[in-house]
Order: C-alpha cells, then structure tokens, then sequence
C-alpha cells in the first residue's frame, strides 16, 4: 500500500495531527450546506463517453456507495462523474459530519494541478469560501475534501424560481465581488465561477465552492484571471436581475438572449429592473462595444467593481407589508348585538320590551331618594372646588406646573429617534472586518447584521487591535443622549462607547473625540445614556470587548460579535 502522500495540506499551527484535520476540526459547523455541483454540458458529453484524457493514464479504481478513504471518509453519493473525475457527498466519520469529496486517478494529467489548486485555497482560509479540508495523494488516488453545506441554496436552485429582488442582487454582488477581490490579492482566481458554484446560507449570506479546483479538475486556465472573474460575476448579476444567460446559448437552467441581437441591458430585457444594478452588470461583462447608459468606464477587476458599488447609494430592503388575519370578524359587541344570543337561521328574533318604568310607591321614593344623592353630591363639590381657587388665590399660585428644582418650564420632554442616514467602519489597525455589511445594522431588520471577525484572545481586544467600530452619518447636527445596541452573542462581555466625531472618515484619534456615554452587557443589548445630550451629526460606535461564542455556521468558535440593529435618540 502507498504511503501518504506529502502533497497533502497541512494548514494546523504546530500540530502533529494529518494534514488539515486541525483545520477540520475548527473548520464551520457541523453540516454547513452544499447543494449538487452539476454541469450539465459537461455531464451530457461524458454520457456519451467516459474514457480518460491522459497519455495512457489508468482508469480510477471501482467506487462505490460505502468505500472508505482514509479509514475516515465514507463515500454516500456520487454528484458528478466526467472526464476521468468524480465528486461524491461523503461523511467524515471522525467529525461526525457531512463533506464533499473529488477523486481522480494519482496518474490523471490534472492530479498535481489539482493538489496544488486545493493546497493554495485551503490555506487562504477566508470564511465566504466554501473551505477545503484536506488534500490526499493515497492508494493511486487523489482526493480533495471540502466542507458540504446543507442548509445552503445553489443560485441555480434560486433563479430557477424566480429573478431576485433588487436587495438581495445587490447583497449577492457585493458579496461575490469583495471574496474575490480578497482571493485575487492572494493571487488565486476562481475562473469558473458559475450559478453553481455560488449558494446563500439560510442566513442570507453568499459563500462560493469551489475556488482555483473546480478550474484546475477541468483544465481551465486564463491569461486574464482577474477579468475572466470579473465578467462572470457580471454574469451572474445579469442572470439575478432577468432570469435569463446573458449569452444566446442557454445555460445553468436558464435561457439565453434572443439570437442576433447582442448583448442588451438587463432593464430591457425585463421590467421593474434596478437601473444602478442594470448599469453595474453591463460594466462587468465583456459586451463588445455595448457599454451603461452614463458611459462608465468598464469594471475589469474584481477591485474596481468593488469600487463601482461602493460608489452606488446603498439598495434598502424592501419595507414588510402588513396583511390582515384572513377570516377577520366583527365581535358581537362591534356588530351591536352585545348581550343578546346569536340569532339562528330562518328564526324571527322577538323585538325587545323594554323595562316597564317604576310605578309603584316603591319605585317612586327610590327615584326621589336618588334625586336627593345626587343635588348633595354637586353641591358638596361646588363647595370645596371654590374653596381650593380661594386657598391659591390666597397663595398666589396661579397653577402654572413647577419642575423639581422650582423652575416654571414643564417637565424634561421624552428622547426621540434619531435616524441614521448612512454608516462606514472606522479601521484603526488592521483589516476592516465587514464592511459591505454595515448597511444592515441600521436597516431596522433584526434578521440582517454586521460580524466582526474571530479573534483567539479576548475579551478585551487590545494588545491584538485596539476596538472595531462604526462611524454613522445623522444627516444633520443633532443632540445625541441615548443608545441601544442590539447584538447577536450574548456571554462575557462585550463594551461599546459611543463618540462625536467630524466626519464618516474621522481625522483625529478616539482620545481627542467627545465621548457620548458607555456600556457593558453580557446579554443581547447594550443600553448607552448620555449624562447630558451631546450635539453632532457623526457618532462613533466603538467595540473594545467581545464575548466568546461558540462555531455559529459562519465564523468559528472564538472572541466575536455581531450586530443586528443600533437606534439612537436625542
């Protein structure tokens, strides 16, 4: 039996375990989500033939539902099988959780590209890609092993239903775009980045599958990566908004342009289309001589599309519509039959009598009785309301209210909100931490947020950087007095101070800002209260502390936060 392979990633700090099982074991949650990796072309030319492509290289040895690799990764299901290489949904019996699994012969001609492709993306380690955990060379065998996601959903699975709304388009290219500006400064390209190829957790976050191997398995190259990628996700914005390839050939599901009339704006070819997003597809893709509306210059790199929708006003969630309960019904009291049975079908309901009126002797000493009560009644309260305006005429008040220290002005008026026009992360040291999410800690959706990222130490986050923070724009100068911060992980601790700063871009340091007010919590809230307001249109929220949480699907175990709503008021 051969020995394993040195070819294998090794991504663990000073371990000794198999290469990447460190880095399986503090990878994502379990079963975080994959859908089929299919390509339908490629699938139907290897229906016809299934031979390999090398200079004499052997055929793979016979897989099947059950066989074990590593004496770890059970094969379940095969997804895909061509052109001398399979993809199979597997289980890692260790980690007691499901993966993906390539397998293609150690003799294939792509096998050492393969190794080096999965070798170069394991170690880039960015959580919107979907992670490789380990790369083999075993038993005439290669194989690569990658996280599978079941609560995710392919973009192919989603355009097939329908075309995306203007918010979740926009949320899906920025996403994309800023990954793959982040891999390209690493020098790794995707070039095959396809519907498939990108899936939207349940959370409404975008990871893509598949960076640098999917290419190296079926031999693609570029000699531009960086517009090959860039192109593609103008594709994949194209397809968001129609429904439709924008190509003639129809593809992944979808259709393609009519024939022999080019490349149209996506606001031309269905309508409702978001002009800014229209506009900002037709910059990405290579659309011979076919340019935006405001003739902007083309977007060739994944950084100046970036750039490009970080120029654009940020594309709001759609506001919920309120619908009331479907068999609403008026109430006997509302239907003027309060006290009185329901009547019954085809019966004539009786006219009520009325009460006969008190006759009797009895009945009339009882009314002047009650008479008596009630002239005693007003005139003892006529007496000591005249009394009471003697007793402040006597005393010169004049019923004007007084506050507590005596003053004539009436009590301090409640805060009222304060709206956030818009928000940018204010970086100190480092790398920013989310920033195409800022958006979503202000959009009034408890279901969108902002992550910092995982820090090993904590909770305070100095030596390692001093805080992470939010510089939010009010639109105006306004008194700011209170705060309440809304946060995704509760546990010890997580401190917020708030500051007036001068701008989104402040250009002092924290030291020199007027601070508004703290807070500490160890729950989900941070409540902030100024001692007096403090007048500014800029204010700084600034996190110095954060919990330890647990791997939540997306990030994993360590010192983080997130924030999912901050309301301000003054």
């Amino acid at each position: 039996m051969a020995e394993r392979s040195t070819a294998a990633v090794d991504v663990a700090d000073n371990s000794g375990d198999e290469p990447l099982t460190a880095k399986a074991e503090q990878a994502t949650a379990d079963g975080v989500a994959q859908t089929r990796e299919r390509d339908t072309a490629a699938e139907e030319e290897a229906a016809e033939t299934d031979k390999p492509t090398s200079r004499g290289a052997s055929s793979p040895p016979e897989l099947h539902s059950g066989h074990k690799l590593a004496r770890r990764y059970r094969l379940e299901e095969c997804v895909t099988r061509l052109d001398g290489f399979s993809s199979w949904r597997a289980v890692d019996e260790k980690l007691r959780r499901a993966v993906g699994v390539h397998l293609l012969p150690a003799d294939h001609p792509r096998a050492r590209s393969v190794l080096a492709a999965a070798r170069s993306s394991a170690l880039l380690g960015d959580p919107r890609f979907v992670q490789v955990l380990d790369a083999v060379e075993e038993n005439d065998l290669v194989y690569v092993v990658h996280e599978w996601l079941p609560d995710a959903t392919e973009l192919t699975a989603l355009l097939a239903a329908s075309p995306l709304e203007a918010h979740d388009a926009y949320q899906l290219v920025s996403q994309v775009s800023q990954a793959m500006a982040a891999a390209h400064r690493e020098g790794l390209a995707h070039l095959r980045l396809t519907p498939g190829a990108v899936l939207r957790t349940s959370t409404g976050q975008y990871r893509i599958r598949g960076l640098a191997v999917n290419a190296a398995l079926r031999g693609i190259s570029s000699e531009t990566p960086q517009r090959t990628d860039t192109e593609a996700i103008g594709a994949l914005l194209y397809a968001s908004l129609t429904q439709r390839w924008p190509y003639e050939d129809d593809a992944y599901g979808l259709s393609g342009l009519p024939k022999d009339v080019g490349l149209i704006a996506p606001d031309q070819v269905r309508a409702g289309v978001h002009r800014g997003l229209s506009e900002l597809a037709m910059r990405a893709l290579v659309n011979d001589g076919a340019t935006a509306s405001r003739q902007d210059p083309p977007c060739t790199t994944p950084e100046e599309l970036v750039k490009a929708i970080g120029e654009m006003p940020r594309i709001r969630p759609p506001e919920p519509v309120f619908t009331a309960p479907p068999e609403y019904q008026r109430t006997t009291y509302q239907q003027g039959t309060y006290g009185r049975p329901a009547a019954h079908p085809g019966a004539t309901q009786p006219v009520p009598t009325p009460l006969p009126p008190l006759q009797s002797r009895t009945g009339r000493v009882l009314k002047w009785g009650v008479s008596a009560l009630l002239i005693a009644a007003l005139g003892l309260g006529s007496w000591q309301l005249a009394d009471a305006l003697m007793d402040r005429e006597k005393s010169g008040d004049s019923g004007t209210s007084h506050t507590n220290d005596g003053g004539d002005k009436g009590q301090p008026k409640p805060a009222k909100p304060i709206q956030i026009e818009n928000g940018q992360e204010f970086v100190v040291e480092g790398d920013p931490q989310d920033p195409a999410n800022v958006g979503h800690t202000y959009d009034k959706s408890s279901s969108t947020l902002w992550r910092t990222k995982t820090f090993k130490a904590g909770p305070k986050l100095a030596p390692y950087k001093p805080g992470v923070g939010i510089v939010y724009d009010l639109g105006s100068e306004q008194d700011v007095s209170e705060a309440s911060v809304a946060l995704r992980y509760s546990g010890e601790r997580t401190a917020i101070s708030l500051y007036a700063t001068d701008s989104l871009t402040p250009s002092s340091d924290i030291g020199s800002m007027k601070k508004i007010g703290s807070g500490t919590t160890s729950d989900n809230t941070v409540k902030i209260k100024a001692k007096k307001p403090v007048k500014s249109q800029y204010v700084l929220l600034w996190m110095t502390e954060v919990p330890n949480s647990p791997v939540d699907g997306y990030y994993g175990a360590g010192f983080k936060q997130a924030i999912t709503d901050v309301k301000l008021k003054g």
